[in-house]
């Protein structure tokens, strides 16, 4: 048994003058959003952009001067060191991934237990960047410290969905029957999709709710097409017979259950079915991952056989090269990664594997099964003795059933701070099935998703954007 990493002090009476420490630490775009957070300075200047920008943020000057703090209550004096006083001087800026050597060094003792210490911060080319005096009040007592390991924060440092949102406005608003927008949370996401472009809305539902709905949310839909239908049933039959007559490219849900909507979508007669199976992909834009996440099926196929997730799998892929990923990793889940007859989702994450092999599941490179663990962690799969392109770097999930999907999905979404889109797909036009519990950024973001996949779906390719010229020319 390893013993327990401890800082041992110096105190007023051991310090020496000359007696110096050092540390070194890497500027991260994680150290910037932390210190906004903590200090409350948000000052663009210091922020990443929310956009693709040739300017680097500037690391604020005083988290700089907080690096010497680390060493004074770390190293020299250590734990037990209290401030009197500090005085900086910043000779050059700071920007994310600049390495800083940090030193403090002690030119005087006072009266006990009065210290002061000359601090030097450099960058890697040693150029002064902070200097100053720190006046501190070291240990009497000299004491050794534990070590403490510091709870773990997620910081999510990129928004995922802002550049699928930005690509989807060059596109032409999809026109969309947007089905009992008759409360504040479906018109609103329907209000602001149109008003960034992505829509262009037709609604249909009881005029006298959808209006209520417009006055609380002050929000003007005189310009918007209104199809009075005051029954649910019936405003679902609506906008099925709308796409079927080339009036609508798309299918949005509103205040209105999800079966109730997808029964007209799937019915043999005047339906939607394509040859192809609707399922339905979450796309997670989750803070610990560094691309999206999609997962299916969470939301329409409740027990999938091994053909229906044959589909799954191939519409989840489609999804995935819409929105841009050149070949999507596709982890297929169960409780263990090994095969085992006991447990079914083994044997068709098995076959599904070897089925893209064949090439019988294009666009995407399969393995399965895999556990949720070491499908995303590269240090779960390497300790498992996995060897696979997918295992540790999935970034498509397929559930072994509408359960598992469905709580995956919101475990992401409530415990772990994660933002959902979704759409349904294999259906004739895409349909986006979102959540009453959807914000607006969520019902933005399935916009977005439904607008790349049917530009995706119409050209074979993923749309990458315009050229500069052809955009000013509209």
């Amino acid at each position: 048994m390893s013993a327990t990493k401890t800082i041992r002090n110096k105190t007023w009476a051991q310090l020496q003058i000359g007696d110096t420490a050092t540390l070194e630490r890497l500027c991260t775009v994680k150290d910037l959003l932390l210190f906004a957070h903590t200090s409350g300075n948000v000052n663009p200047l210091m922020l990443p952009k929310d956009s693709p920008s040739n300017e680097e943020p500037v690391a604020p000057s005083m988290w700089i001067g907080s690096l010497i703090s680390a060493v004074l209550g770390n190293l020299l004096p250590g734990p037990g060191t209290l401030y009197r006083s500090q005085t900086l001087e910043f000779n050059r800026r700071v920007h994310v991934g600049d390495k800083l050597r940090v030193a403090v060094t002690c030119c005087e003792k006072r009266e006990e237990p009065i210290a002061v210490f000359d601090a030097l911060v450099t960058d890697a080319e040693g150029h002064p960047v902070c200097q100053g005096k720190a006046v501190v009040e070291a240990p009497k007592v000299n004491t050794d410290t534990p070590l403490r390991d510091l709870p773990a924060l997620i910081v999510d440092q990129k928004d995922h969905f802002a550049p699928l949102i930005a690509l989807a406005r060059q596109l032409k608003p999809l026109k969309t029957a947007v089905v009992c927008p008759e409360d504040h949370n479906s018109l609103s996401g329907a209000v602001l999709s149109a008003a960034n472009g992505l829509i262009d809305p037709i609604l249909i539902g009881d005029p006298a709710l959808i209006h209520a709905a417009a006055a609380k949310l002050g929000a003007d839909i005189s310009k918007f097409k209104l199809v009075p239908e005051t029954d649910h049933r019936a405003a679902a039959d609506h906008a099925v017979a709308m796409v079927l007559a080339g009036e609508a490219g798309a299918i949005m849900k509103g205040a209105i259950h999800s079966d109730t909507l997808l029964a007209a979508v799937v019915k043999k007669d005047g339906g939607l079915r394509t040859h192809g199976r609707i399922s339905h992909v979450f796309a997670m834009d989750v803070p610990t991952r560094d691309e999206l996440v999609f997962i299916s099926d969470a939301a329409i196929n409740i027990a999938p056989d091994l053909l229906t997730k044959v589909e799954i799998v191939q519409n989840a892929i489609n999804l995935a090269l819409a929105c841009g990923l050149e070949q999507p990793k596709v982890g297929v889940l169960s409780a263990v990664e090994t095969i085992n007859t006991n447990i079914p989702s083994t044997l068709d994450a098995a076959i599904l594997s070897k089925m893209a092999e064949r090439g019988q599941i294009r666009g995407g490179v399969v393995d399965g099964p895999l556990a949720m663990d070491n499908a995303i962690d590269v240090e779960a799969a390497r300790t498992k003795g996995i060897v696979s392109l997918v295992a540790g770097h999935a970034n498509v999930l397929i559930v072994p059933n509408l359960e598992a999907g469905n709580m995956l999905a919101k475990e992401l979404t409530f415990m772990a701070q994660a933002e959902a889109a979704g759409i349904v797909l294999g259906a004739r036009v895409p349909i986006m099935l979102t959540s009453r519990a959807d914000n607006d950024r969520s019902r933005l973001a399935s916009c977005a998703l439904a607008q790349l996949y049917d530009a995706w779906r119409k050209s074979g390719r993923p749309f990458k954007g315009e050229p500069k010229e052809a955009l000013a020319a509209e």
